[in-house]
């Protein structure tokens, strides 16, 4: 009996061979209008999948169905399936307006068409008045949001991305994650996106897959991957510390106000679309600063607690301070720690910017 394939996309024990990079039995779902962020150390087969997906790569084993509709033969072009790389690929002979609309002049003769759709796809992008350019004038940013609109005027059914903001500077990878976040939810579209960037996951993803050496070791939302991981590399890999549960109290400003205990209020710059008052609280352990008092900076976010634990993993020493009911992990080197007198029981200031504070929707 043929099986019965409930999500949008399903990849099925799917293996490829490519010498240094390969799948190995790789299982992966993914629901319609789902925003999908897979993470892994460099070299653990994240393009491979991306590009077997495309129809790139023919694989030595398994199964792709999108819709229910087995695609693992059909021709690239045939998959309604759009891809954006780091390094933007675009035309160099063509001006801004041809290089969008591309892909659609092989779907439609219509020119009005593809003229209000380039042009209305190129305002959603803010690049409108970018169009009668070459990509050589542009800056990267720019180049990117080219890229994506060519692969979003198409209308595909998944839109998958390559490290899509790796080549970008922090300010205008920023930008681009609040812009590229509106369009897909204006859009619905669904998306699969590689990334080394844990902000990406924090900003953007609905779930989160973790890949490691051709092998999918855990899939799930981004709550349950980063505070319960099923595999210990998964553990290591996204530093699954400072991850909480909290409930939105306020605004202050352009900050959200968020309660993870009765006595810890902290503030956070997410850009969070979700009017649930339920989230889940990421801090980075790297992104804490240690002090034996007050810290007097612009940061908004400071608590006080006792050291519990102290541990040295490789050439960094990790802190646990416990604050009230909750348990912070912080990490430093050793000629800082030496420095502040970090010991068991000693009392520890913690202090952390909001824009580290980093918000999800709550799945609980």
């Amino acid at each position: 009996m043929k099986k019965e394939i409930n999500m949008f996309l399903e990849v099925q024990n799917l293996s490829v061979d490519l010498g240094q990079f390969h799948l190995d039995k790789v299982n992966l779902s993914l629901e319609k209008n789902d925003y999908l962020v897979i993470i892994g150390p460099t070299g653990s087969g994240k393009s491979v999948l991306l590009e077997t997906i495309a129809g790139f790569f023919s694989p030595d084993e398994g199964k792709i169905f999108l819709e229910g509709k087995e695609i693992t033969g059909i021709n690239p072009e045939e998959r309604g399936i759009s891809i954006v790389y780091q390094d933007y690929m675009l035309f160099p002979h063509m001006n801004i307006a041809d290089n969008i609309a591309y892909g659609l002049k092989k779907k439609t003769k219509d020119t009005e068409h593809i003229d209000i759709e380039v042009k209305r796809m190129a305002k959603i992008l803010k690049i409108d008045h970018l169009l009668h350019r070459n990509p050589e004038t542009l800056s990267g940013g720019e180049k990117q949001r080219v890229a994506i609109a060519r692969s979003l005027v198409v209308e595909p059914h998944i839109l998958l991305m390559d490290e899509p903001f790796a080549a970008l500077d922090v300010n205008t990878h920023n930008y681009l994650t609040s812009l590229i976040k509106n369009v897909i939810n204006q859009h619905k579209t669904t998306c699969i996106h590689v990334s080394h960037n844990f902000n990406d996951v924090y900003n953007l993803a609905e779930h989160v897959a973790v890949m490691k050496e051709g092998k999918i070791l855990q899939q799930g939302t981004v709550h349950e991957v980063f505070s319960k991981p099923s595999h210990d590399f998964v553990a290591d890999f996204v530093g699954v510390h400072n991850v909480f549960q909290g409930r939105i109290v306020g605004h202050d400003q352009s900050l959200i106000q968020v309660e993870i205990s009765p006595d810890v209020i902290l503030s956070s710059s997410s850009d969070l679309s979700s009017d649930s008052k339920k989230v889940t609280v990421a801090i980075r352990p790297e992104s804490i600063i240690f002090s034996n008092e007050p810290f007097v900076s612009s940061v908004r976010n400071q608590v006080k607690g006792e050291v519990s634990t102290i541990f040295e993993v490789g050439h960094n020493i990790w802190i646990n301070v416990q604050v009230g009911d909750l348990s912070f992990m912080g990490v430093l080197t050793p000629n800082s720690c030496e420095a502040l007198g970090i010991k068991k029981g000693k009392e520890i200031y913690l202090s952390f910017k909001s824009v580290n504070v980093n918000l999800m929707e709550s799945y609980d």
